[in-house]
């Protein structure tokens, strides 16, 4: 297996220098670092990470700017995002500009660790439970909308499943199907809507209409 390699993103040196330890601790590749968000985009391109670990607040350009231009490039790493409070605005921004999740600063270090081998699998680092709050939250509501109709009618109902906070068990177990069969629509769903991760799927789904802020 290939070592995972993470591009560490923070104005911070002294907080960039412990999670360099960290993740060497680790046995992760630490493939760069950079101050700005600005330098992390242009780092992003010229060293082709696996994962950015990425600050939001930051100088030049915020972590949430570098992470729209950082995921917009073609096979663009997984974007983990650091920030300070759970509940900070700008992490449903983050997520909408493609973030993968995001991790307090005060998380313990195994969980780092943890949290860049999720978001490197391809997963999505976020509870749904915690996904729908933060939408809730900051998201207008938008008119209602229809599914796109180049998705399945099994499609459709995983994706506002998804949308409504279920895991793939519980999919599985509410449509009479194997996690690996629901792991598959999901992939192709993904795929058909141009989306990385379920946490993107989500935000799609409020931001199309198809989940209301406040509803089901």
């Amino acid at each position: 297996m290939s070592v995972l390699r993470v591009l560490v993103a923070d104005d911070h040196a002294l907080v960039r220098s412990g999670i360099v330890a960290l993740l060497e601790a680790a046995e992760l590749e630490v493939a760069g670092q950079a101050s700005t968000g600005r330098e992390a985009v242009a780092a992003a391109a010229r060293l082709r990470p696996d994962v950015v670990l990425m600050d939001i607040r930051m100088p030049d350009m915020d972590g949430i700017e570098a992470t729209a231009a950082v995921t917009a490039a073609p096979d663009a790493p997984s974007v983990l995002v650091l920030t300070t409070f759970d509940l900070d605005e700008y992490v449903y921004r983050a997520l909408a500009a493609g973030a993968s999740g995001f991790l307090l600063k005060d998380a313990p270090p195994d969980r780092l660790v943890e949290a860049v081998r999720t978001v490197a699998a391809g997963e999505a680092l976020l509870a749904p439970g915690l996904t729908r709050r933060l939408i809730e939250r900051y998201l207008t509501a938008p008119p209602a909308a229809q599914p796109p109709d180049h998705l399945t009618p099994r499609e459709q109902e995983i994706w506002l499943l998804i949308a409504s906070g279920l895991s793939n068990a519980e999919i599985g177990r509410k449509l009479f199907l194997s996690e690996a069969t629901v792991k598959a629509h999901i992939t192709r769903l993904l795929a058909k809507l141009g989306l990385r991760d379920r946490v993107q799927a989500v935000v799609a789904a409020y931001e199309s209409g198809l989940i209301r802020p406040g509803g089901g």
